[in-house]
């Protein structure tokens, strides 16, 4: 039966999803140095000089240099850095996809892990183009890493190993004791506070007014 503007009814299964296939990188492997090339340090130390402190940024880069290689897939790299596949066309990662099918070796990618706990992603120091061009040839391979650690010389805010929520204590009586917070007896026992007795408490220990 047609429609009332003439046209046959489609029949169900006969759309294809508009979803271009290519088989262009079929059959290419990337090839990838195990060793950064002497520019590579540089350029990590150039973008690390945006997020970090002089000092910091040197310390990476000497960790980096000294760190041992690992292999994670491009498309854990980009999940945990947070950050956007780049296109083909983009200059550079055209470039590596050049190179990776001329067979030339790229260089590692250069990593700072980051932490969870403290919403910070992974940073790719250096080797993001090249990360997106190996997604774009093959999410899974293997690419050779070398990753450090941020030396984090503060405490977590609000995280502390083990703590109980709101940082409260069981006092020995079976009541909870806070910092500000009120003994079972009524009175209060904190950084501070008053005993029940009329005398002040000072680190947990409750002195009775002289006589």
């Amino acid at each position: 039966m047609a429609k009332k503007n003439g046209s046959a009814p489609k029949k169900l299964g006969a759309t294809k999803p508009n979803v271009v296939v290519t088989d262009r990188w079929v059959g290419v492997k990337e090839h990838w140095s195990e060793m950064p090339q002497e520019h590579d340090y540089p350029a990590a130390a150039s973008y690390l000089g945006l997020v970090c402190e002089p000092t910091e940024v040197r310390r990476l880069v000497v960790a980096l240099k000294q760190a041992p290689s690992a292999r994670h897939q491009a498309k854990d790299l980009l999940r945990a850095s947070g950050l956007a596949l780049l296109p083909e066309d983009n200059v550079h990662v055209a470039s590596d996809l050049a190179k990776i099918k001329r067979g030339e070796l790229l260089s590692p990618v250069l990593l700072v892990r980051g932490d969870f706990r403290r919403g910070v992603p992974l940073t790719i120091a250096d080797g993001y183009h090249r990360v997106c061009a190996s997604y774009h040839v093959n999410e899974d391979a293997d690419i050779p890493c070398l990753l450090v650690d941020h030396k984090v010389s503060t405490a977590i805010p609000g995280f502390r190993l083990g703590s109980a929520p709101n940082d409260v204590r069981r006092s020995p009586s079976g009541g909870t004791a806070s910092k500000g917070g009120s003994s079972p007896e009524g009175g209060s026992s904190s950084e501070g506070g008053t005993s029940p007795e009329g005398g002040t408490s000072t680190g947990g220990t409750s002195t009775r007014p002289l006589a």
